[in-house]
């Protein structure tokens, strides 16, 4: 019997510009006593790679059926998936702020990518002589954070590192890349932080009308 992917419990916002962003990204309010988690379950985490193209429908299917014969080991792969993101966010900040990676950071990045990696294949591509990077064919519940473990360590190791921003937002912290012609973006969304806080700026310039 096919195991359909859950109704997913949140749409997720991709405008990391990068995969290993997005997954950091995937808790939201980090500044505020409050916190928002996205990542509550393994489905959480299926939905999110299945939304981000980092998982097709069809893996997505598989691993849930077999995540449902696993709970540990589903379990223990939602928490090797959420200290990946920890440690994606903890290098993305401090580089964002002009500040040296954390080594703490950089080792569980490293151990993450060495779990990924020894999976990564080539594959006839369909051109002679041509290739394509794929993941090991069989299913294994850590495949939905493996392409973000390996974004990461690409992103961290290229020039592009020097994009990195942090939202501007008081209450967000999320991470993007800043594709921006004169590299001055400073809002995850526009349509989102962006406009809170110039709604927020306008009401604290705004004139207080006096009672009555």
């Amino acid at each position: 019997m096919a195991v359909p992917l859950p109704h997913p419990r949140h749409a997720f916002e991709l405008t990391g510009g990068n995969l290993a962003l997005d997954l950091a990204n995937t808790k939201e309010r980090r500044p505020t006593p409050a916190p928002v988690e996205f990542l509550h379950t393994y489905p959480d985490l299926v939905s999110w790679a299945v939304q981000a193209r980092a998982l097709g429908a069809a893996q997505g299917k598989a691993l849930l059926a077999l995540a449902g014969r696993r709970r540990d080991g589903a379990r223990k792969a939602l928490a090797r998936a959420l200290d990946l993101r920890e440690a994606l966010f903890a290098a993305g900040s401090a580089l964002a702020g002009g500040r040296a990676v954390p080594p703490g950071a950089l080792g569980r990045i490293n151990q993450a990518l060495s779990g990924a990696l020894v999976r990564l294949r080539l594959s006839p591509a369909g051109r002679a002589g041509a290739a394509a990077w794929t993941w090991a064919s069989e299913p294994h519940l850590d495949r939905p954070w493996w392409p973000a473990a390996r974004a990461g360590a690409e992103l961290l190791a290229s020039e592009e590192v020097g994009r990195l921003r942090e939202c501007g937002a008081r209450d967000c912290a999320w991470l993007f890349l800043d594709t921006s012609r004169n590299g001055s973006r400073r809002w995850c969304s526009m349509t989102v932080c962006g406009n809170r806080e110039k709604a927020r700026r306008f009401r604290r310039r705004a004139p207080r009308s006096r009672p009555g």
